[in-house]
């Protein structure tokens, strides 16, 4: 998925370049800035399906839609003017707010591995609702709360690669990386919320076509199952990446080391492996960062139920 992402914003970058030549060098520091916020765009990708949870096949497709244009608004309207204008005159809130964005993350993710363990599951949250207009209107608003801070990450993340640009080019790429991500993200959940539909159709026509439906149909719940996990992972792993990369801006880069040389130690030349066991160790980062105000805002007065 991530590769995917990439080779769409130099699909884009292709294109502008045949409009101005000018726009060669708008386009390279978009994919630059783009390809950076890989780790955010995973997660949002992995997240969102389960928004459509509980809701009709017909409803699935429309109600991505308006996540998609709640996304864009929140990238253009609100987050990039914010960004701009602490790019301008307060660059050094920057990290400080990535940071605490890396804490939220890694919140949220620890919250997703607890919340099962309690038991509870959000398809028990939406059964509640008995009028579909109200459960359309709960998951749109819940999406779209949760997109503005995935957003906002992608968005300072990629701010942070122009931080020697112009304030119109500034301006220029992140309005460009947000509206390609927001096509990107909400284009592939498009697709994995509506193969099962595409597999029972494939399924009934009969002939070579029935044996492929099937096979999608029973991996559909593998793979949205797969799907938060991989959602989960990747606040932890962005979350803590976010925190010690912040921490080794303010001087404090004992935990990016040692995180580093555990990586290459264990992985010798095989760099699979490095990769791997870095983002494990930033990924335990995140569930330390997230178990306080996990905690904190689980926890219960004695004698309430």
């Amino acid at each position: 998925m991530a590769g995917g992402l990439v080779a769409l914003l130099d699909d884009v970058a292709a294109l502008a370049r045949l409009a101005a030549a000018s726009a060669d060098d708008l386009m390279t520091a978009a994919t630059r800035a783009g390809s950076k916020t890989v780790g955010v765009v995973i997660d949002d990708a992995a997240v969102t399906p389960g928004y459509v949870v509980g809701l009709p096949p017909a409803r699935e497709l429309p109600i991505i839609a308006k996540i998609a244009i709640g996304s864009l608004r929140n990238k253009l309207l609100f987050i990039l003017p914010a960004a701009l204008i602490l790019s301008a005159f307060a660059q050094w809130a920057l990290t400080p707010i990535l940071m605490l964005g890396g804490v939220y993350l890694s919140f949220e993710g620890v919250e997703k591995i607890i919340k099962p363990l309690r038991g509870e599951k959000a398809i028990k949250e939406v059964a509640r609702i008995n009028d579909p207009a109200e459960l359309e209107a709960r998951q749109v608003g819940g999406a779209i709360r949760t997109d503005l801070v995935l957003s906002a990450e992608i968005m300072v993340i990629a701010l942070n690669e122009l931080a020697e640009a112009s304030i119109g080019t500034q301006a220029l790429v992140l309005a460009l990386v947000g509206v390609v991500v927001t096509i990107a993200i909400y284009g592939v959940v498009g697709v994995i919320v509506k193969m099962d539909d595409v597999g029972l159709r494939l399924w009934r026509s009969g002939g070579t076509a029935a044996g492929l439906g099937r096979a999608i149909v029973r991996a559909m719940p593998l793979l949205l199952t797969a799907l938060s996990f991989i959602g989960t992972a990747a606040m932890l792993w962005v979350g803590g990446g976010i925190l010690i990369h912040g921490l080794a801006h303010f001087g404090f880069a004992m935990p990016e080391e040692i995180i580093h040389d555990l990586a290459v130690a264990a992985g010798g030349s095989v760099s699979i492996v490095e990769w791997a066991v870095a983002a494990l160790c930033t990924g335990i980062v995140g569930i330390l960062a997230g178990t306080i105000p996990a905690a904190a805002t689980n926890l219960k007065p004695s004698g309430k139920h």
